[in-house]
């Protein structure tokens, strides 16, 4: 079905700059994303939603779709989270590409990029649809103001159409999911939720409820920093000992050498001088066991350099930042078959359940008691100048999230 508001909602939102800092030290870690949620929090009360409000805690918005049916429903919820990823967000100049051909480049702007076939060969799919795009020096942002717009257009079909039965039904519009701090703070009890869907995946068909395991970890290096001329036996070089580090880590488990369920080291960041060097590193497994297993080998590392050259030179810090979700919604699956069956019913045969190489707010909230698979938005290319997505995957995003609706209202009056 075709929402005519849909594109003009989308458009508007991402010109909104709402990039996450994951170097602040506050909650949400910046002001324009809660700039942002203000502009959604008006729109949702001028729809008309029931109980919208800002939950300060938590840093998310929160409304309520009312049931409209004389029994009981399961309350539903789905949540979209309002920050765009760490890469230029200011100046969003969306484009539009109609009609696409299916095999030509889409110049992005007047700059050197192209959204070019042969590189992200997705694009073949989606030909005679409308590409919507930024304009290379910006990301698009439709990650996840896809899942924002079409959550915000779900609610207002609903309300201008009755005769759509359903539950109540939650919706949540969450900060710094980017950085993965976001689900930390979010109120289960106040979303009031029994189970819930984050709407941030990628094209039509797709269903995440397996993530990594993850965790992070830091090194802080102390060296030893004389004149070069008399270095022999008293300089420790610290960039030397990161160099170190980093290459008794496994070599060909690193993002670049890995695919499908190949978990990885991804050192993030270096820097430092002779004196004193910082590494920042993420892990990722989808076994918690194999997880388990890597940070006892960077351990293992750690302690084998700090004997090698004396004291403890080398600073450990390391967390946990999410687990695979599968384990628990394992336990959940009659949620993961009614998005199978509104996928189904909205004309998607084949649907991709693979584990998706990362994690989402529902990775973090499965735990919290709060089970939360993962659907289609409709984005592509997420995080960066080559960022697009196609207008008729988000029209079918919002045709799933009705249809699951529907079918939540009628399983329970069965």
């Amino acid at each position: 079905m075709e929402y005519p508001c849909l594109l003009p909602r989308f458009l508007k939102y991402v010109k909104i700059n709402s990039r996450s800092d994951e170097h602040a030290d506050r909650f949400p870690s910046t002001q324009r994303e809660v700039d942002y949620q203000m502009v959604i929090m008006k729109e949702l009360e001028e729809l008309g939603l029931s109980d919208v409000h800002y939950n300060e805690k938590a840093g998310t918005v929160i409304a309520e779709i009312p049931s409209n049916v004389d029994w009981d429903v399961p309350v539903m919820g789905f949540l979209a989270h309002c920050d765009t990823a760490d890469f230029n967000s200011e100046n969003v100049k969306p484009q539009i590409t109609e009609n696409y051909d299916g095999k030509s480049k889409i110049q992005l702007g007047d700059t050197e990029f192209y959204l070019d076939p042969a590189v992200f060969p997705n694009l073949k799919k989606y030909k005679g649809q409308t590409i919507i795009s930024a304009s290379g020096d910006t990301l698009l942002g439709g990650d996840d103001k896809c899942g924002d717009a079409e959550l915000v257009t779900f609610a207002e079909y609903l309300l201008q159409h009755p005769e759509i039965k359903h539950g109540t039904i939650r919706l949540g519009f969450t900060p710094d999911e980017e950085i993965g701090t976001g689900a930390q703070h979010f109120d289960v009890a106040d979303f009031g939720a029994k189970f819930a869907y984050t709407v941030d995946g990628e094209g039509p068909g797709k269903l995440d409820w397996g993530t990594f395991s993850a965790a992070q970890f830091e090194l802080d290096i102390q060296g030893v920093n004389v004149h070069p001329a008399v270095a022999k036996g008293q300089m420790i070089n610290a960039i030397q000992v990161g160099i170190d580090f980093q290459n008794a880590l496994p070599q060909d488990q690193v993002p670049e050498k890995t695919d499908g369920r190949q978990g990885f080291f991804h050192l993030m960041d270096f820097s430092g001088t002779v004196d004193n060097a910082h590494l920042a590193y993420i892990i990722r497994d989808f076994e918690r066991d194999g997880l388990e297993s890597r940070k006892d080998l960077v351990k293992q590392i750690v302690a084998d350099l700090n004997k090698k050259y004396g004291g403890d030179r080398i600073k450990l810090k390391m967390w946990d930042q999410y687990y695979n979700m599968a384990d628990e919604l394992a336990k959940h699956m009659e949620i993961i078959d009614l998005a199978r069956d509104a996928y189904r019913a909205c004309g998607m045969t084949e649907i991709n359940e693979d584990p998706v190489r990362g994690g989402t707010d529902g990775s973090q909230l499965t735990y919290m008691g709060l089970p939360c698979p993962n659907l289609f938005a409709g984005e592509e290319n997420m995080h960066g100048r080559f960022e697009y997505t196609v207008l008729e995957s988000m029209w079918k995003a919002v045709d799933v999230l009705i249809k699951m609706s529907e079918l939540n209202a009628e399983r329970a009056k069965k």
